[in-house]
């Protein structure tokens, strides 16, 4: 892994654990009202990340990809923490003028947004209206490689 500041940075993701690795680097930094989008194509490592992210932040559950359920909260083992929900909005890019929040809230989490860690893959586009701020994490696969290129940045006020 290369430049791994928090504001913004980059790195190369040779292996699995390296995005683990990257994933908790910056889940470590994340607090409550936090919201993080993480995009790339298909098989780009962005599950693999928010995995990293969980641990960091010690919630509970395995991380899997949530497409066909929209959302999963990972309620935080420790009195205080934060909790992760973990959001896939892949299946909402076909819809056009999506409602995040309204999607969000029909599913009648059962923690309230400002008080978790939002992990939004496939974002792009939509978490706007979840939050004025937040972190952009761009994943792209290296063509003919395993390697993953990471780019991140705080985007917005």
């Amino acid at each position: 892994m290369a430049d791994s500041g928090f504001d913004g940075g980059k790195a190369t993701l040779e292996r699995v654990e390296d995005t683990v690795a990257l994933g908790s680097k910056l889940g470590e930094q994340l607090r409550a009202g936090d919201v993080v989008v993480l995009s790339g194509p298909l098989g780009a490592g962005k599950t693999v990340l928010a995995k990293g992210i969980a641990a960091a932040m010690d919630v509970d559950g395995p991380v899997t990809s949530p497409t066909f359920v929209l959302a999963r909260v990972h309620p935080a083992r420790r009195s205080g923490s934060p909790s992760m929900i973990h959001v896939d909005v892949y299946r909402l890019l076909d819809q056009y003028g999506a409602d995040l929040l309204g999607e969000l809230d029909s599913l009648d989490l059962d923690t309230d947004l400002e008080d978790a860690v939002v992990v939004v893959e496939w974002g792009e586009g939509l978490v706007e209206r979840l939050a004025e701020r937040h972190l952009d994490v761009r994943l792209e696969r290296l063509a003919h490689s395993d390697v993953r290129m990471a780019t991140w940045e705080w985007v917005g006020r």
